[in-house]
C-alpha cells in the first residue's frame, strides 16, 4: 500500500470504496443490479490500476476486513487493498471526533469511521450499501457519495 501525503504534487481523483463495495464483485451474481454494481467497481479498480484514479484505504478497511470471518473474501480483500490501495494521512483526532458526530446522527460505527476517513481524506464515498446512502442524504456530507454505477457515471469511466 503507498502512503499518500496531503499537499503532494499527486492530483488524481480519490475515491473511497466502504467494504461492501470493495466485496461486490465476491456477491450472488444473480440479480442485475448486484451485476451492473461489479461492473462499475471494477472499472474502478481497472482506473486505479492504470493510474488514473487513487483508492484510499483507512485503518478501518483492514480492521473490519480482518474480522471477516469468510476466509476467501478475507483474503482478497485484503490483497486488494494492499495492491491497489493508497493510505492517507489523516488526523486521527478529527476522524475520531467526525465519527462520533455521524453516531449520535445514527450511523453505525463502521459506516461512520469510513465516512469520517473518507471526509478528511477529500475523497469521494462509493457503497452498495441503500440504508447507508439515505442515511448519508438526511446527514449530508462535505463529499459527494453514492454507488459505484452513479460513481462511474458521474466520472464518465470506461
Amino acid at each position: 500500500m503507498t502512503v499518500h501525503q496531503p499537499g503532494s504534487s499527486q492530483s488524481l481523483k480519490r475515491v473511497y470504496l466502504d467494504v461492501c463495495a470493495l466485496n461486490r464483485p465476491l456477491d450472488d451474481q444473480s440479480q442485475m443490479r448486484i451485476r451492473l454494481e461489479t461492473d462499475a467497481v471494477l472499472l474502478i479498480f481497472s482506473h486505479v490500476r492504470a493510474h488514473t484514479l487513487q483508492m484510499v484505504v483507512s485503518p478501518v478497511h483492514c480492521r473490519e476486513v480482518s474480522a471477516n470471518p469468510d476466509l476467501a473474501r478475507r483474503e482478497h480483500v485484503q490483497v486488494l487493498l494492499e495492491e491497489i490501495g493508497t493510505e492517507a494521512t489523516v488526523n486521527l483526532v478529527q476522524a475520531r471526533e467526525r465519527a462520533e458526530d455521524l453516531l449520535r446522527q445514527g450511523l453505525g460505527a463502521a459506516d461512520a469511521a469510513h465516512v469520517a476517513f473518507a471526509e478528511l481524506a477529500g475523497c469521494d464515498f462509493v457503497s452498495v450499501d441503500d440504508r447507508l446512502l439515505r442515511q448519508l442524504r438526511r446527514v449530508g456530507l462535505k463529499v459527494w457519495f453514492g454507488t459505484p454505477t452513479a460513481y462511474c457515471d458521474k466520472e464518465d469511466l470506461r
